[in-house]
């Protein structure tokens, strides 16, 4: 008994021990990350490398191990808390200014904060000519490069604009890289840094743009001018004690960068020009596409992420018929972009809701996208093989069992009827004379109601019609392109534009479009108008049509207001 006593304490004393211990916080590590705002720097030049945690660490940060290969230049620290819904969220941050001491692939070390240890990351350091020309009056000067300047029409040029300074600056105005028939996007925010050239320190300014050349042949990037108030120096006033800032006005401008554009590379086969750093496809279903159930929908997502180019130059990817007792139901389009320190993320994403209606297996056909890869110069495939899905009977329809038919005698039985009593049936009748006599009330108000209703705001058929209109010119515009006919859809296009924007002509059409559809617009206008005559292939320009008109009805939806929740 005595032992039997002896285990139980022991055994609540070593429960008691291992909940202390799994509460104790030093058991709940912090995570701490890295990152450097900058992958690619020049060797004497800055960059920041910022630590993140989302809890308190252990510790203070111990940075030693950077010393190793960097010179910390310069550090703060700073926390963000927040309330939200009842849960409260807490973020400090250890933002360092360093500059590499070697050039090289370096790797920022993982630093210690007690027992909680930071992530690792990765920066280029680039070594740089020791002797860099710079200007005559070299205290404030402009560069610009572009790279590469040989690209191909269509694909992405990343132009970059770098103000050096000595001195300081204030109301500064820069304008923006003009260049016609290109589209034009910056990318992220500024980045600002400091950098020795020749044993002196300079304040550095970078602007990143991505260009997209829309036309092959050789094309000028006009020089970009800023125009500042520089501080020159200070004059005692007042017997000393206003010192205003003397300044003057400066004007500096970059040099006129050249891009030789060339044109589609002849070894790429496919229908549609697609030039991109790197593309993928894949696709994701909604549940088990192997075993789907009859008459019940599943959704097959298509995506496809591709680097260096925009998000109008995709392709459309679901464009093969299924069989018919496999309805396909495809949503509009998710078009996406973001813009990167190193160019441009274009992402599109389409669903379709497959419906079997009868059990057994069907195939999908593969999916494939040509593209030409910028970096390697060659064509490549990325495909999404043929998918087989296999429809089986409902659960509800395989497991229900199946009712028995109730002979006709058993419901005609007089014993499973039950009788009302005289009087009631004669309060019955009563109380059914009322209720007819109120609802044929309520159905005479409702009409008389509607009926104004109806005097005072006629059917606007004015509108009704001008839609009608709009649509027969849009069937007009597909039926042309599904025909390959350059001359109806130019008329579809006129009779569309004139009721949509109030124009006449295909190049005001093509300007109140997106950049695909003008694009299209211009090619056919090419075709119809230019000195060659080629073939003219009208799907591209009905795709372009149908997503400039999905963008539309989401931004109406998006910008509409909520309607009022009463009527008058």
């Amino acid at each position: 008994m005595r032992l039997l006593k002896l285990l139980t304490a022991t055994s609540c004393q070593a429960t008691l021990l291992f909940l202390l211990l799994l509460n104790a916080p030093w058991l709940s590590a912090a995570e701490i990350n890295v990152a450097v705002d900058r992958s690619s720097v020049n060797l004497n030049e800055s960059f920041q490398i910022t630590y993140t945690a989302t809890d308190s660490p252990d510790d203070d940060p111990d940075f030693t191990p950077l010393e190793q290969d960097f010179e910390i230049l310069g550090q703060s620290q700073s926390t963000h808390s927040s309330w939200i819904n009842g849960t409260s969220s807490k973020t400090i941050q250890w933002v360092l200014q360093v500059m590499a001491k070697h050039a090289g692939n370096l790797t920022v070390p993982a630093v210690q904060f007690g027992d909680d240890v930071s992530q690792t990351a990765t920066v280029q350091v680039t070594e740089v000519a020791a002797n860099k020309d710079l200007p005559a009056d070299s205290d404030l000067f402009m560069e610009v490069e572009a790279s590469p300047e040989d690209p191909y029409v269509q694909s992405q040029v990343l132009y970059t604009m770098r103000l050096y300074r000595k001195v300081e600056i204030s109301q500064a105005s820069l304008n923006e890289p003009e260049l016609a028939d290109a589209v034009i996007e910056k990318l992220g925010d500024d980045s600002n840094y400091s950098m020795q050239i020749n044993g002196a320190d300079y304040w550095v300014t970078e602007r990143k743009y991505a260009i997209f050349p829309q036309k092959s042949g050789r094309m000028t990037i006009k020089p970009l001018e800023l125009t500042a108030q520089v501080v020159t120096a200070t004059r005692p006033s007042f017997g000393g004690f206003f010192n205003p800032r003397m300044t003057k006005t400066r004007r500096v401008a970059s040099r006129t960068v050249a891009l030789d554009v060339k044109p589609a590379a002849s070894s790429f086969t496919g229908q549609h020009w697609l030039p991109a750093e790197q593309l993928q496809l894949n696709q994701e279903w909604s549940g088990d596409f192997e075993h789907m159930k009859v008459g019940e929908p599943l959704t097959r997502t298509l995506k496809l992420l591709a680097k260096g180019t925009t998000v109008s130059q995709l392709p459309e990817l679901s464009t093969a018929k299924t069989q018919d007792q496999l309805k396909s139901y495809p949503d509009q389009p998710v078009l996406k972009e973001q813009k990167k320190g190193d160019g441009v993320i274009a992402l599109r994403e389409e669903k379709i809701a497959l419906i079997p209606s009868k059990e057994g297996g069907y195939k999908l056909p593969a999916i494939e996208v040509l593209w030409f890869n910028t970096g390697t110069q060659q064509m490549e495939i990325a495909t999404i093989p043929e998918t087989t899905i296999h429809a089986v009977a409902a659960a509800s329809a395989a497991t229900a069992p199946v009712p028995a038919k109730a002979p006709v005698e058993a419901v005609a039985r007089p014993e499973t009827v039950e009788l009302s009593p005289p009087g009631q049936a004669r309060q019955t009748n009563i109380w059914l004379g009322v209720s007819g006599f109120l609802a044929v009330g309520w159905l005479a108000t409702l009409i008389y109601f509607l009926s104004r209703r109806r005097a005072q705001k006629p059917v606007p058929q004015a509108a009704a019609a001008a839609e009608v209109n709009l649509n027969d010119s849009i069937k007009r515009l597909k039926q042309a392109c599904s025909d390959d006919d350059a001359v109806a859809a130019k008329e579809a296009l006129l009779d569309w534009g004139r009721q949509k924007f109030d124009t006449t002509n295909l190049g005001a059409i093509a300007f109140c479009c997106d950049a695909r559809l003008r694009d299209e617009i211009q090619l056919l206008n090419q075709v119809l108008y230019g000195r060659d005559a080629r073939q003219w292939q009208g799907k591209r320009l009905f795709q372009a049509f149908s997503e400039n008109k999905a963008r539309e009805r989401i931004a109406q939806t998006s910008d509409s207001g909520l309607e009022p929740l009463y009527r008058l």
